[in-house]
């Protein structure tokens, strides 16, 4: 079968005009051919009355806490009201349709309710609808456990589901519509030239994902990635061609870097041997591990240990250090910018270039690190606009 899977986000599914403009890229889909799968979130943001977080205000913290599963049930409400919302709009279109749960359409999860993985997936009941010339509309951001119990699949949910079902079925697309033409060079709020990217790998939507960009979560990225389904990116409200994401990327690009993306909220911590016992030097990275303090931007040297954390770990990255009698230096309200490309691997001199471009405008940078298709620089926040766009000029 010819299978196309369409997911659309929260706004897009938020009032009557914009779901009537689902059913138009349902109907362009249909008419070119294909059977389209629709996946839908729950109607809106927080405040509106069926958006995630309005559920999740319903209940108290310790309640949440201590009640995982029942936690689960009342988040699948929103993607429930959706989907019935959804074959209304496609029904008086003339389109026949039928609401599906996550389970129902066949996806599988261990017992982690409020953030389940995938253990497997079970097709036979959406591909005898789509045999029928039927069009599921699948609740996003959950599946069953194999008690045929509900679970949810974590925060960006939607756009995993919408994955796996792309993978699942061996669709020729997975299609993830949203408020924007596609991934951009740079925040178009802090770059006003920034522009839509036409094609991204994998690798390099991964690391956008990973560092900052909301576009689409990692683990769908991941998903598709794992079953060579090509991803693409659009606009609910446009007829932009949006990013398509695949294993090639964009090869008739003469640009070394794709794109610039970052992520506020960094505390960088310098330990030093000199200043501390070897005992607990030694062993810091470790305990930190022990309590699940996440690190990024590690420079270990012999004498001195460099690290940065999310600032809502500060408070007990704090309390370690000072119950171990450790001395250490902190600089608060850091942001660390991405420079991402494929293209960049084995290149010289490029992070030379992009430090001697900050420190001309004397942005010092902090910290640096690379991989094959990243390059990643640790700034002050109050730096932050003015570096991305001298890079953004440099680069793009």
């Amino acid at each position: 079968m010819n299978i196309l899977i369409q997911k659309f986000g929260g706004t897009s599914v938020s009032s009557n005009s914009r779901r009537k403009q689902v059913v138009s890229k349902v109907k362009k889909a249909l008419a070119d051919g294909f059977k389209p799968v629709v996946v839908v979130s729950a109607m809106g943001r927080k405040g509106a009355p069926y958006a995630t977080d309005t559920l999740l205000s319903l209940v108290d913290d310790n309640f949440k806490a201590d009640n995982r599963q029942a936690v689960d049930l009342l988040l699948c409400c929103g993607e429930f009201i959706s989907t019935v919302v959804m074959c209304n709009e496609l029904n008086n279109a003339g389109i026949k349709s039928v609401p599906l749960t996550g389970g129902q359409a066949g996806i599988i999860t261990d017992d982690n309710y409020n953030s389940a993985e995938l253990t497997d997936t079970k097709p036979d009941l959406i591909e005898s609808i789509l045999a029928k010339d039927i069009v599921p509309v699948v609740a996003g951001f959950q599946g069953i456990n194999k008690d045929g119990i509900l679970t949810t699949l974590g925060r960006g949910g939607s756009d995993t589901s919408a994955a796996i079902l792309g993978v699942m079925l061996k669709a020729k697309e997975i299609q993830i519509y949203t408020d924007v033409d596609g991934i951009m060079t740079a925040d178009p709020r802090i770059v006003h030239s920034a522009e839509r990217i036409p094609a991204m790998s994998y690798n390099e939507t991964f690391q956008f994902a990973e560092q900052g960009a909301k576009v689409i979560h990692p683990r769908a990225v991941e998903t598709a990635m794992k079953g060579n389904i090509p991803l693409v990116i659009k606009n609910t409200m446009t007829d932009s061609e949006g990013t398509i994401i695949n294993s090639m990327g964009y090869r008739d690009s003469k640009k070394l870097i794709t794109g610039i993306t970052h992520v506020a909220g960094r505390v960088q911590i310098s330990i030093r041997l000199r200043d501390n016992t070897k005992e607990n030097y030694k062993h810091i990275l470790k305990i930190l591990g022990d309590n699940n303090i996440s690190l990024d931007l590690i420079n270990i040297f012999p004498n001195e240990k460099i690290f940065t954390i999310d600032e809502k770990d500060k408070d007990n990255i704090l309390n370690i250090l000072t119950s171990m009698n450790m001395n250490y230096t902190m600089i608060e309200k850091c942001c660390k910018i991405s420079i991402i490309g494929s293209m960049i691997r084995g290149i010289p001199g490029i992070v030379a270039k992009i430090v001697d471009a900050l420190e001309e405008k004397n942005i010092d940078v902090l910290q640096t690190a690379d991989s094959h298709t990243t390059i990643w620089c640790l700034i002050k926040e109050d730096n932050v606009n003015e570096a991305i766009q001298i890079l953004h000029d440099i680069f793009l």
